[in-house]
C-alpha cells in the first residue's frame, strides 16, 4: 500500500526547531537594534571591548583645544590643517610652474616606488583573502553578541557610494576607450584591434577589482576590530597598539593620524575635481556653458554647499540616505544602458573579460614595465601607479567610512562583503559603459576616441548621443555625478573631522563645515595648479608614505586576531556548548521499518 506524502507535514527535531527559533530571535533583535538606535549624527559610537579594554583609561577628545566652536585634537588638527593651507597657497602663488612640478612629481615616484606600490597592493589582496579563509574569519566585530545597526542593503550601498564613488562615472567610457587606442605595453597588441579591445576591458577590470577593495577591507576591518573589540577611539592610531601601545597617545599616534587627514585629503581632492571637469563638460555639452577652469572652480564652490548640508544632517539623514538614492539611480542608469545598448556584445564583454582577468590577473598584478630600454615606458605611471596610490590615499577616508557602518558583522562576512559583490558591480559597469562604447567606436558609429583625446571628462556624453534619450540620459549622468560628488564630500568630512577631533563621538557644526569646505578648496587649488596631472600626482605623493603605514598595519591587525581568538579558545574551554541531542517528536516510518527487520534479524 503507497503512502501519500503531500499532505505529510515535516516534523521537526527539538535541535532543528531550537535553530529555528533562534534565527528568528537574532532577526528580531538585529531589525530593533536598527529601527531603536539613537540617529548618528558623525561617526560617533561607543567603544567597547569584548575581552579586554586597551584604552587604559583614555578617553576620545581628551586633550582636545575648544574654542570659537572648534573641538579640535590641537596637533593633529593645527598641523595638517596648516600643511594643507601652505599647500593650497603656494599652488596658486606658484601657478604657472604647478603642472610641471606635479608633472615632475607623478613621474619621479612612479619610476623609483612604483614597484612598491604594485608589491603592496597584491600583498593586501593576499592577506585579505588568508584571513577571510582562517580560523580567524569566525570573530565577529564587536564580539560574539553585537548585531548589525544597518540593513545589508544599506551597508552595500554606503561602502559602495564611498568606495569608487565619481571615478566610476569619469573613467567608465574614458579608460577603456583610452586602452583602445594606446593599449598597454604589456600585452604587445595593436591599437584599435579586436585584441586592443578585449585588453582594454580586462586592463580595466584589474584597475577596478578585488585590489582596492582588497586596501578598503584592509583598513576598514582594522578600524572596526581596535574599535568595537578593543574599546579605542574611531582613529588610525588606535590600529597600532598592539605595536606602541600607550605611545599611539603620543608623538607617533599624532603622526600617524596627520598622514590620514592629507591622504584622506587629497585623495578626495582627486575624486572631486575629476567629477567637477565631469560636470562642467556635461553642461558644455548639453547646454554650451563655457567649460573653463574657472568654471569648474564656482561648480566646486555649488556642490560644496550642497555636501555641507549633507554633513550638517548627519550619517542617518544626511549621509545614507544619499547612498542608497544614489544606489538605485545607479543601478537605473546602468540598467538602461545594458538594455537600449548594445545587451548581448555588453553581456559577452562581461563574461569573456571575467576570464580575461583572472588568466591574466598573476601576471598584470606584478608587470612593472621594466624591459623596455633605456628610456623605459611611462605608461604605467599615468595608471596602475596612479589609481594604487589614489585608493591608499583613499583607504583611511573609505575604510574608516565602512569601519562604522559594519559592527555585528563577521572577519569573513565583512571582506568577502567587501571585495566580492562591489568588484562584480564594477565589472559589469565597466561592461555597460565601456563595452557600449567600444561596440560604437568599432562599428563606426561614434567618434569616442577623438572625444577622449581632446578632452577626456568629454567620453560619457559623446557615446550616450548615439543612444536613445541622449539628453535625458546625460542630464541623469551629470546628476549622479553630483550625486556622487555630494556622497563621496560629506563622508569624507565626517572622517577628517572624526581624525581631528581626536576619535570623539560628535564634533560641533561649524568644525564639519570647516574641513567639508577645505576639500573643495583643495580640489579647486588642485584644478588651478596643474588640472588632471595635479589630482593625479597628489594622489600618489600622499598614498607613498601611507602605504607603509599600511604594510605595518597588517602586522598589527593580525596581533589583535591572534588575541582575540585565543581568548575566545579559552572562554569556549571554561564555558562549553551544551551537546545537543537530536530526539524527534515522532519516528518516521523509515526508521520503524528499521528497527523492525533489525528486531528479526537477532
Amino acid at each position: 500500500m503507497s503512502h501519500r506524502k503531500s499532505g505529510r507535514k515535516k516534523e521537526h527535531s527539538y535541535k532543528s526547531k531550537a535553530i529555528e527559533l533562534a534565527r528568528d530571535k537574532l532577526k528580531e533583535e538585529q531589525e530593533k537594534s536598527q529601527r531603536e538606535r539613537t540617529p548618528f549624527l558623525g561617526l560617533q559610537i561607543i567603544p567597547k571591548a569584548t575581552y579586554y579594554d586597551e584604552s587604559a583609561g583614555h578617553v576620545p577628545g581628551e586633550s582636545n583645544w575648544k574654542k570659537w566652536g572648534f573641538d579640535l585634537h590641537p596637533q593633529v588638527a593645527l598641523i595638517a590643517g596648516g600643511l594643507v593651507i601652505a599647500f593650497i597657497v603656494l599652488t596658486l602663488t606658484f601657478h604657472s610652474g604647478a603642472e610641471d612640478f606635479f608633472g615632475k612629481v607623478l613621474r619621479g615616484i612612479g619610476e623609483n616606488f612604483g614597484w612598491l606600490y604594485i608589491l603592496a597592493a597584491n600583498f593586501f589582496v593576499v592577506v585579505m583573502v588568508f584571513l577571510a579563509t582562517s580560523k580567524y574569519g569566525g570573530i565577529k566585530i564587536g564580539g560574539p553578541d553585537s548585531v548589525p545597526e544597518f540593513s545589508t542593503f544599506s551597508w552595500y550601498a554606503m561602502l559602495i557610494s564611498a568606495g569608487m564613488g565619481i571615478g566610476l562615472m569619469f573613467w567608465g567610457v574614458a579608460e577603456p576607450i583610452n586602452h583602445y587606442i594606446d593599449p598597454s605595453p604589456m600585452f604587445g597588441v595593436e591599437a584599435n584591434s579586436p585584441e586592443a579591445a578585449q585588453s582594454a576591458l580586462g586592463v580595466t577590470y584589474f584597475h577596478w577589482g578585488i585590489h582596492p577593495w582588497g586596501i578598503y577591507s584592509l583598513v576598514g576591518l582594522s578600524l572596526a576590530f581596535f574599535a568595537y573589540n578593543r574599546g579605542l577611539p574611531l582613529t588610525i592610531r588606535s590600529v597600532f597598539y598592539p605595536l606602541l601601545k600607550d605611545r599611539i597617545y603620543g608623538f607617533w599616534g599624532n603622526l600617524i593620524d596627520i598622514l590620514s587627514v592629507l591622504a584622506t585629503l587629497f585623495g578626495l581632492a582627486t575624486s572631486l575635481g575629476l567629477g567637477v571637469k565631469q560636470v562642467a563638460s556635461g553642461l558644455n555639452y548639453l547646454f554650451g556653458i563655457p567649460n573653463t577652469t574657472e568654471y569648474a572652480v564656482l561648480f566646486i564652490a555649488i556642490i560644496t554647499a550642497f555636501a555641507t548640508l549633507s554633513v550638517v544632517a548627519g550619517l542617518d539623514k544626511g549621509v545614507r540616505l544619499l547612498s542608497n538614492i544614489n544606489l538605485y539611480v545607479a543601478g537605473l542608469f546602468m540598467l538602461f544602458l545594458i538594455l537600449v545598448g548594445p545587451t548581448v556584445y555588453i553581456m559577452k564583454a562581461f563574461t569573456q573579460n571575467i576570464g580575461f582577468y583572472l588568466e591574466k590577473l598573476p601576471q598584470i598584478s606584478f608587470w612593472v614595465e621594466t624591459y623596455y630600454g633605456a628610456e623605459g615606458s611611462n605608461w604605467q605611471n599615468f595608471w596602475t601607479i596612479f589609481y594604487w596610490g589614489w585608493w591608499i590615499s583613499w583607504s583611511p577616508f573609505v575604510g574608516m567610512f565602512i569601519a562604522r557602518v559594519s559592527k555585528g558583522r563577521t572577519v569573513r562576512e565583512f571582506i568577502a562583503g567587501v571585495m566580492i559583490l562591489p568588484t562584480l558591480l564594477s565589472f559589469l559597469w565597466m561592461s555597460a559603459l565601456g563595452g557600449s562604447a567600444l561596440n560604437l567606436q568599432t562599428l563606426g558609429m561614434a567618434d569616442i576616441a577623438s572625444a577622449v583625446k581632446e578632452n577626456v571628462s568629454t567620453a560619457l556624453f559623446v557615446m550616450l548621443e548615439s543612444l536613445p534619450l541622449s539628453t535625458i540620459t546625460s542630464m541623469i549622468g551629470i546628476i549622479l555625478v553630483v550625486i556622487f560628488f555630494v556622497t563621496s564630500s560629506d563622508s569624507g568630512s565626517l572622517v577628517v573631522d572624526h581624525l581631528t577631533s581626536g576619535g570623539k563621538l560628535d564634533s560641533p557644526v561649524p568644525q564639519r563645515i570647516f574641513w567639508a569646505v577645505m576639500e573643495g578648496v583643495c580640489a579647486a587649488a588642485l584644478l588651478l595648479g596643474g588640472g588632471l596631472t595635479a589630482l593625479q600626482s597628489a594622489s600618489v605623493a600622499t598614498g607613498l608614505p601611507f602605504t607603509i603605514i599600511l604594510l605595518v598595519m597588517v602586522y598589527s591587525l593580525y596581533q589583535g586576531l591572534q588575541q582575540e581568538y585565543y581568548h575566545a579558545t579559552i572562554i569556549k574551554k571554561i564555558d562549553p556548548d551544551v551537546e545537543n541531542f537530536e530526539v524527534p517528536f515522532k519516528e518516521s516510518e523509515k526508521e520503524v521499518e528499521k528497527k523492525k527487520k533489525e528486531k528479526k534479524e537477532k
